[in-house]
């Protein structure tokens, strides 16, 4: 029998909030028996995506962002969504070194740093309706 299990968080916008859906993601991820390095891909995953939710996706605006988790077997599926401004052009978003805040010295790194440390990672964006980042990892078998 294959391992299922999900979980969903709501939380402000607020730039406090990120370090805590980090660790909340990573402890949830942590019942497949992860390595260290697993660990840490999925919580600079997830940092990245709600970081990019917060700056971009509302634009001091208040509002809220979810993540959530699900788990299939070996692998696991996260995704960070806001309800903000959307994003105009997904692809020249994913571009390294594209940002669209250049006044916050902002490095534009954020979509390259999550296909860096998950197998997958989608987009999908309309403008006025928000953004969904959803990521992928699969989580290796131990011996």
């Amino acid at each position: 029998m294959r391992f299922s299990n999900d979980m969903s968080i709501q939380f402000p916008n607020k730039s406090a909030n990120e370090g805590f859906a980090r660790v909340a993601a990573a402890a949830f991820v942590a019942q497949l028996d992860v390595t260290v390095e697993e660990l840490s891909d999925v919580k600079t995953a997830v940092s990245e995506a709600v970081t990019n939710a917060i700056v971009h996706g509302y634009e001091n605006m208040k509002g809220y962002i979810t993540v959530a988790c699900r788990i299939e077997g070996d692998l696991v599926e996260i995704k960070v969504s806001d309800s903000g401004h959307g994003i105009p052009d997904v692809e020249k978003a994913r571009q390294p070194l594209y940002t669209s805040r250049p006044e916050l010295e902002r490095s534009g790194m954020g979509f390259t740093v999550m296909e860096t440390f998950m197998d997958e990672v989608d987009v999908v964006s309309a403008l006025g309706v928000g953004t969904t980042v959803i990521m992928k990892k699969r989580i290796s078998e131990k011996d």
